[in-house]
């Protein structure tokens, strides 16, 4: 059942502090559930009454952007005493909370240290940083990222396979129906809602399509501004959770959730505007510009050494094994999605870069922070493409890192990372994912248990 905290199109338009109370007393909010993305993308923070909200400081341990995606905590030398963190609201992100039961809003915080200054590793200040780069140069990067996900059936024990839930047919898909308009009327129901849920928060989703895999789907957001469209990206993942729950199934975004079926990747489509919004990719006369081609052969150069980022767990590699639906690649091509860098036929003023290698487990800000540091650093440096491929890039070699420790062993050796991203965050972040190899490794596996017990 639907539960409305605020009519849709309610979202907060203020741009300064004072005006928050108005808002939350004009649409009768009872709570606020103010939080900051955490290194995974989750929502870490405080749910406190709204008459409260804006009283007095919000603080969180600094702590926060030192835990893996399990909970645990790795050694951050940056904050041995684990300081406390100043919560600042950003006023231009107060919304309501459409599913919850009773008038609800949310907002984002930004993370201050005592002097003023920002926290380095907030992943919604890392992707401040790079923009800033642009900014510096007069020019704005325009996003659209494509997200993936599996609906599939709610259950409680980890060793079981994984399973799609029945529509409303009460049928379960078996094969694969890409772009199938019936698969989705099967689970009308829940697209409403999602649909609903997103216009009462403004997220401006556009279509969604079925993919590959069984109750597999996409939804893409309208180009706009990078950080904006990360927080979009952010509140869409729990708006989905939430509206599956609602009708007694779970969304996941795990990179490769089923053996044998598709994985789900979070594209992002990228351009890059000047001080006049004219798009920079194309020339006066239409044709593809330098500073496009040298963003192309930024993001070749440069995504290895990101691609922590872009697959940030041993299970995100697992998904490049379906080389038929992942690409595994740093080829580009214009209107090909064999390669890993495609460029849609577009007009000129429409000229833009998919990069479609992230997975769909990626932290939405990392994620467009490393994509726009790429394409930034081979702009500025002059980096030069390879050649545009004809035909299937599949028969390609693997042209990435094939495992989670390769990764992270390019990502924390990379100068380029640490000039855009800046040190104090690689260095925390690749900690992280050690820490996270670390506890992956000390699991035995089905596979483990079935094949190798007793063959070896």
């Amino acid at each position: 059942m639907r539960a409305a905290s605020a009519p849709p199109g309610t979202r907060c338009n203020v741009s300064d502090e004072a005006q928050i109370q108005s808002w939350l007393k004009e649409h009768s909010i009872e709570d606020v559930e103010a939080f900051v993305p955490d290194m995974a993308g989750a929502a870490r923070g405080k749910v406190l009454p709204a008459a409260k909200f804006g009283t007095g400081e919000l603080k969180l341990p600094e702590g926060v952007f030192a835990q893996t995606v399990s909970g645990d905590y790795v050694a951050n030398k940056e904050n041995v005493e684990d300081r406390d963190m100043l919560l600042r609201p950003d006023p231009d992100t107060l919304r309501p909370v459409p599913w919850a039961t009773d008038p609800t809003a949310s907002i984002f915080l930004d993370c201050m240290h005592r002097n003023g200054t920002p926290v380095e590793t907030s992943p919604r200040h890392v992707l401040r940083m790079v923009l800033d780069l642009y900014r510096k140069n007069g020019w704005r990067p325009v996003v659209a990222p494509e997200v993936e996900f599996y609906l599939i059936n709610p259950h409680s024990d980890a060793n079981e396979e994984v399973e799609p839930p029945e529509g409303r047919l009460g049928r379960t898909e078996t094969s694969s129906q890409p772009y199938s308009i019936d698969t989705m009327n099967d689970f009308d129901p829940f697209i409403n809602d999602v649909y609903a849920y997103c216009e009462a928060q403004d997220i401006r989703i556009d279509t969604l399509s079925q993919e590959m895999g069984p109750a597999q789907f996409e939804l893409n957001f309208l180009h706009g501004n990078a950080l904006e469209l990360a927080d979009q990206v952010f509140l869409f993942k729990r708006t989905v959770r939430e509206a599956a729950i609602a009708h007694e199934m779970h969304a996941t975004f795990l990179a490769r959730p089923i053996s044998e079926e598709a994985g789900s990747a979070l594209h992002i489509h990228q351009s890059v505007v000047d001080s006049d919004g004219r798009n920079i990719f194309s020339d006066e006369d239409g044709g593809m510009s330098d500073r496009f081609l040298h963003y192309i052969g930024g993001l070749q150069r440069y995504m290895p050494e990101a691609l922590l980022i872009f697959a940030p767990y041993a299970n995100s590699f697992r998904r490049f094994l379906s080389y038929w639906a992942s690409p595994v690649n740093l080829a580009w091509a214009v209107d090909n999605r064999t390669v890993g860098l495609r460029v849609p036929d577009a007009a000129p003023d429409a000229r833009r870069v998919e990069n479609r290698l992230a997975g769909s487990d990626v932290n939405p800000y990392l994620a467009l922070a490393a994509t726009l540091a790429c394409g930034y650093l081979g702009m500025v440096e002059g980096i030069k493409p390879a050649e545009p491929i004809k035909g299937s890039a599949y028969d390609l070699p693997f042209s990435l890192h094939r495992s989670l420790y390769e990764a992270i062993d390019a990502f924390e050796a990379s100068e380029a990372m640490r000039s855009t991203l800046g040190h104090k965050f690689v260095d925390l972040y690749a900690e992280i994912k050690k820490k996270e190899c670390h506890e992956f490794q000390e699991i035995v596996t089905p596979w483990e248990r079935e094949v190798l017990m007793f063959n070896v």
